[in-house]
């Protein structure tokens, strides 16, 4: 293959937020209930079933120190998973850490350029870790006015500062919305809309949440919005709080073999709803979710509609095949999927995105280019730009050299 492999634009990373982020902004009487940094000892952690339950010691107490977030009566540390980059694979393990013990590059923006020089990165969309992947701490807190100001502290400072002048274009801002009120969220949009952001998370099931499913009107305004302003729907694997899992009993390692099942769920529903010929600029993407599941549900979505749309439901709002719908609106987001690749043309060119991860477990760093070259050996290299830069740069509105520019 060419040696001159693409400059990588990752759709799927993340940030560790700074421990100010929320003290820094919001109004004094919310200092003592809104997200701020406590350290503490750990008394006890699990993840089994797709549940991950951390349990916050008390001062004094026996047990690892490490770094938590303590929001209303939420106890989060921060963990090893959050940011693995650095570590060997086998010494990555489910513990407690401190900011000190993570590398740099996870919460400090000049680090993490840094690391993206090393993995041949040159522009990063990232994902949160404290609000979750979908803002869905928010939701779930008590008080939803104290949430609402937390959410636009997020975007705030993940606008101005994350991906601030000190960037230099190469973090891409992904913001959050109140998922608990479709009629903010959607006002939410339209602001970061103003400021030249254009993806916004959302829960891939959101019914997992509590919260209604794409199948009803509820979210016809944040839809509205999103398709006014070219605001792209990203969706994170586990977004909906609820990994995919066999057992209460079944190890992590079982989820993660199977964390594409959400997107797979995910995507049937949207095809299925109606919402893509409803909103027709609509754009949503699945990251993380890999590739090589694609093509087979396609193919049955297809068949479905064609034999069943009668009875099935569906008659009377899904107008097309969905695989057409597919093509139009949907992008899938892989970091290491050789299977997906070797059936690209099942799936199509410009539906697919390139993602490193960073900086968690699962990451390709610092070999992304490496594992890249690997696998698209047999591309040639104008499918190879697109799949590596082009599509994101068209979907996220990035200049033609790659970057954010800003409002």
């Amino acid at each position: 293959m060419d040696t001159s492999f693409p400059k990588i634009i990752s759709v799927d990373d993340h940030t560790v937020e700074p421990p100010g982020v929320w003290q820094d902004r919001l109004p004094k009487k919310y200092l003592d209930t809104g997200p701020r940094i406590v350290r503490a000892p750990l008394k006890e952690m699990t993840f089994l079933g797709g549940r991950f339950k951390p349990v916050m010691g008390q001062p004094g107490d026996d047990g690892p120190i490490g770094d938590w977030w303590v929001y209303e009566d939420l106890h989060r540390p921060l963990t090893r998973l959050d940011t693995a980059v650095g570590y060997d694979r086998d010494e990555i393990k489910l513990e407690i850490i401190t900011y000190e013990q993570m590398r740099q590059g996870s919460y400090d923006v000049p680090a993490r350029l840094a690391d993206m020089d090393v993995n041949h990165v040159q522009s990063a969309l990232c994902f949160p870790t404290f609000p979750r992947f979908c803002g869905q701490t928010f939701t779930e807190a008590a008080d939803h006015e104290l949430g609402l100001l937390c959410i636009r502290a997020y975007n705030d400072w993940m606008v101005e500062e994350w991906c601030g002048s000190e960037a230099q274009g190469r973090l891409i801002p992904l913001t959050l919305i109140p998922l608990w009120d479709a009629g903010l969220a959607a006002a939410e949009v339209r602001r970061n809309a103003a400021r030249g952001v254009r993806a916004v998370a959302f829960s891939e099931i959101p019914p997992h949440l509590g919260l209604p499913s794409v199948h009803t009107d509820d979210w016809d305004p944040f839809l509205a919005a999103c398709d006014e302003t070219g605001t792209v729907i990203a969706m994170h694997i586990g977004s909906s709080s609820r990994m995919p899992s066999t057992s209460a009993d079944a190890p992590p390692a079982v989820g993660s073999t199977i964390t594409f099942a959400n997107c797979c769920f995910s995507m049937v529903d949207w095809l299925m709803s109606g919402k893509f010929e409803r909103f027709p600029n609509l754009r949503i993407m699945y990251a993380e979710g890999q590739i090589g599941w694609i093509p087979y549900i396609l193919e049955r979505a297809d068949v479905v509609w064609e034999e069943n749309r009668a009875w099935g439901g569906v008659a009377d709002k899904v107008h097309r095949p969905p695989s057409e719908l597919f093509a139009e609106h949907v992008y899938g987001c892989f970091f290491d999927d050789a299977f997906g690749l070797r059936n690209l043309d099942s799936i199509g060119v410009g539906n697919v995105l390139y993602e490193t991860d960073y900086p968690h477990s699962d990451s390709t760093w610092p070999k992304s280019r490496e594992v890249g070259e690997a696998q698209m050996g047999h591309l040639d290299a104008g499918t190879v730009e697109r799949i590596v830069r082009r599509n994101a740069i068209e979907l996220l509105g990035l200049t033609d050299d790659g970057l954010w520019g800003g409002p």
